[in-house]
């Protein structure tokens, strides 16, 4: 008998198999042996898969009506950027056969909800959402801090990639503060999101991609202003009025971390979703969900007192928050 290690879907399982020869008398025996074998290691293999992540569906399933109402109840003031993420993910999700991986490029001011929205995406892919072992979360400062080793992360960056989505084709990559990241290290990983079969054996196409910035937010922010300034309601802003000045911006920003890059003189980008400034109210209903996360009953007063001691802009009307929804957890425990 002889024993090995698979790897199977992304798990790996200790099989055994006969290679002794066997006498003629014994062929009835063995036959009974081997079909008993291999009904054990069936169930040995779907009791693994229940208690052990593997890429497969019961592990990686997309919930459309879970995303849809995570982004209606959960998602604040960002009614743009729920409607491409639901469209392009649930388009892109039912492509039993996509052209290229899903690369969404997320822009907007601190506390707008580019986190949260990469959190939910996970949490509506992925049993494990954020904890999985297919969601592969990278922070400029913390994974990239040293500008002189740029060579050695581009080469790291590109195993890595390689490396997981061979085990996972349906593997996410989250890259964040894309504002703090080195001009160039993105277009490292370009040959992975863009229209190839595959490359070297292994096929990117079922991979997704998104990029968290704060570049472009002066852009979105001036829109948000000209809309209340002509008196329009934030709800009439569309993609339309946004896209092609946020992506013309960033490309332009030698801050961005897309500055000049091939991703987008190539059109790898699907799209450019952008987070307008959060108002007032939705400030509030930040601060009445952070008190039910955090086991309190839902106070309005409290979170009113709150609320009004942020910052907002323009001055004197104090209609956009400067700080978004981000310091809400830990500015409210001071006034519970």
């Amino acid at each position: 008998m002889r024993s090995a290690w698979l790897l199977s879907a992304g798990c790996v399982l200790w099989v055994c198999s006969l290679t002794a020869a066997i006498e003629p008398i014994s062929t009835s025996i063995a036959v009974g042996m081997a079909a008993a074998l291999t009904g054990f290691l069936a169930g040995y293999q779907n009791m693994f898969y229940y208690f052990n992540e593997c890429c497969r569906p019961e592990w990686i399933s997309y919930n459309k009506t879970g995303l849809k109402y995570d982004l209606d109840t959960k998602l604040y003031g960002q009614h743009v950027a729920g409607q491409v993420i639901l469209k392009a993910v649930t388009g892109f999700m039912n492509n039993k056969k996509p052209k290229k991986p899903l690369v969404l490029s997320l822009h907007g001011w601190t506390g707008t909800g580019k986190n949260f929205v990469s959190q939910l995406l996970a949490e509506n892919i992925y049993v494990k959402g954020m904890e999985s072992s297919f969601v592969h979360l990278f922070t400029a400062t913390a994974h990239f801090p040293h500008e002189i080793h740029i060579d050695t992360y581009k080469t790291q960056l590109q195993d890595w990639i390689r490396g997981n989505v061979s085990i996972c084709p349906r593997s996410m990559f989250i890259f964040d503060e894309m504002d703090k990241m080195h001009p160039g290290l993105i277009d490292s990983i370009k040959p992975y999101l863009d229209f190839y079969d595959n490359l070297n054996g292994v096929s990117y196409r079922e991979a997704i991609f998104i990029f968290l910035s704060n570049a472009g937010g002066e852009n979105i922010v001036q829109v948000a202003l000209d809309f209340w300034k002509d008196g329009k309601e934030r709800e009439e802003i569309q993609l339309k009025h946004l896209e092609t000045a946020l992506s013309l911006s960033v490309f332009n920003n030698k801050n961005s971390g897309f500055w000049h890059t091939s991703l987008i003189d190539k059109n790898l980008v699907d799209f450019f979703v952008p987070f307008l400034p959060l108002e007032y109210k939705h400030i509030i209903q930040c601060g009445l969900a952070e008190m039910i996360a955090k086991g309190h009953s839902p106070d309005k007063e409290v979170v009113e007192k709150m609320a009004h001691d942020l910052n907002y802009f323009p001055k004197e009307e104090r209609v956009f928050s400067m700080q978004g929804c981000k310091v809400i957890p830990s500015r409210l425990d001071f006034y519970i």
